[in-house]
């Protein structure tokens, strides 16, 4: 197999794409934290570290596609299982920014990310039934859904009557609900459905994760700067009115 990238090879460029620009949102993310308010930085350092789990992912699939001409569906469980455990905690670690939130919210959310990705795995490594597997990693995925839209997460975001974080959180569910659909219909047309090809399945799954992961980052990186200018506003307001009393 030929160990350099071939310009007519789109799925090891794609791979090269993301590790890169995985790469720079990570030192861009994790940079940017100290100017945002204080209330942010722990939001800021894992989008950080999520950036950079899966660039030293897709690195290293890259360096395996090029060496083999493969790239297993099943190895991004790996990525998976940290960075999908990691965004969907994001929701929590928004709210607790701006809001008072039950302890309990973060295990129900980390506990969904972990039997959807779980469920999925062992489905797809055949440790189960496709199906079951298929079943199981959408219900936790839904169930993801439904904390965020219906339950206490949902009711958290409204009654913390913040603006940015409004912004985050309707962001971020938004690309849970449509950008993390791919998961379970790649999962399906790959191990249900006949089958697809890999090469296909794995440039449609990288280009999907410049969304769900690094447009991600953005939402949250873009609500953490208008919380910051908004408080900062608030500041000069109070100051201001200081003076002239």
């Amino acid at each position: 197999m030929n160990s350099t990238l071939l310009p007519t090879d789109i799925v090891g460029g794609t791979f090269w794409l993301l590790s890169m620009a995985l790469i720079g949102a990570s030192i861009f993310f994790l940079l940017e934290r100290n100017r945002v308010d204080g209330r942010w930085h722990t939001t800021m350092t894992l989008l950080g570290v999520t950036m950079l789990i899966s660039a030293i992912f897709y690195y290293y699939v890259q360096g395996m596609w090029v060496d083999t001409g493969k790239a297993p569906i099943v190895l991004r469980y790996l990525d998976w299982i940290l960075t999908v455990s990691m965004q969907v905690v994001m929701f929590y670690v928004i709210l607790t920014a701006v809001t008072k939130v039950s302890s309990a919210l973060f295990w129900r959310l980390l506990i969904g990310a972990l039997v959807m990705v779980i469920g999925g795995f062992l489905g797809a490594a055949g440790y189960m039934s496709a199906t079951l597997g298929f079943i199981i990693g959408v219900v936790g995925w839904l169930y993801i859904l439904g904390e965020i839209y219906m339950g206490e997460a949902s009711r958290c975001n409204i009654e913390s009557g913040n603006e940015a974080t409004h912004m985050a959180f309707n962001g971020l569910r938004l690309i849970l609900t449509i950008g993390w659909a791919i998961y379970p219909l790649g999962y399906f047309i790959n191990n249900l459905g006949g089958g697809v090809d890999a090469n296909s399945l794995n440039i449609i799954y990288n280009l999907t994760d410049f969304l769900n992961k690094i447009i991600f980052g953005f939402v949250v990186y873009r609500a953490a700067m208008n919380d910051t200018q908004a408080r900062l506003d608030e500041i000069k307001k109070l100051e201001h009115h200081h003076h002239h009393h």
